[in-house]
């Protein structure tokens, strides 16, 4: 491999950082003609390496060597703390769409409980209907018993039927017919 270029990890163990440090850096440089090596890791030419040590010594405070002992450690924390926080995201993100879920549930429940609330009362509105109907029916089911408005009733249809067959004879007396009979035979009568 060509000694001018280098990985991503090996620019991050040279400056002592860790490769986030170096990738985050690597976002500022022009992404056309990326160069690869074998194995598919990005690697920079020395104009990049240049510019990416640039960047990183305009950003680092001037250190003292007992602190550079203790960077990699601190890079590590950092690093790790980094990933905590994505992850912390990540789980809000969660979090939120389970609480919408969760509203979006307890609506359709909201929904169920009002609809069969609705369906229980109109079953009690039918309910009361059927019994008002019960309830109309049942003077009809005591005429039979022989009460008096049974007779008056039959009293009314005897009437009736009369008014009927006089209204008929002179129909056929106007017609010059003479009168039909119209006795209604019982169903047991009909052999005789």
């Amino acid at each position: 491999m060509n000694e001018e270029l280098k990985t991503i990890k090996e620019l991050a163990d040279e400056l002592g950082v860790i490769k986030q440090t170096i990738q985050y850096h690597v976002k500022f440089l022009p992404t056309k003609n990326r160069l690869k090596n074998s194995s598919g890791a990005i690697v920079l030419n020395l104009e990049e390496q240049r510019f990416i040590k640039n960047r990183l010594t305009k950003n680092r405070p001037k250190i003292d060597q007992k602190s550079t002992k203790n960077r990699p450690k601190k890079d590590k924390e950092i690093s790790i703390n980094n990933v905590l926080l994505e992850q912390l995201k990540t789980k809000d993100e969660q979090i939120k769409s389970l609480v919408e879920a969760q509203k979006q549930i307890q609506n359709l429940l909201d929904q169920q409980q009002r609809l069969a609330l609705q369906d229980k009362k109109l079953l009690d509105e039918y309910k009361s209907e059927i019994n008002d109907l019960k309830a109309l029916k049942m003077p009809q089911e005591d005429m039979k018993d022989g009460s008096s408005i049974k007779g008056e009733a039959q009293e009314e249809i005897e009437r009736l039927k009369a008014q009927l067959k006089l209204s008929e004879e002179e129909r056929n007396k106007s017609k010059g017919k003479e009168p039909v009979k119209t006795e209604s035979k019982k169903w047991w009568q009909l052999w005789k």
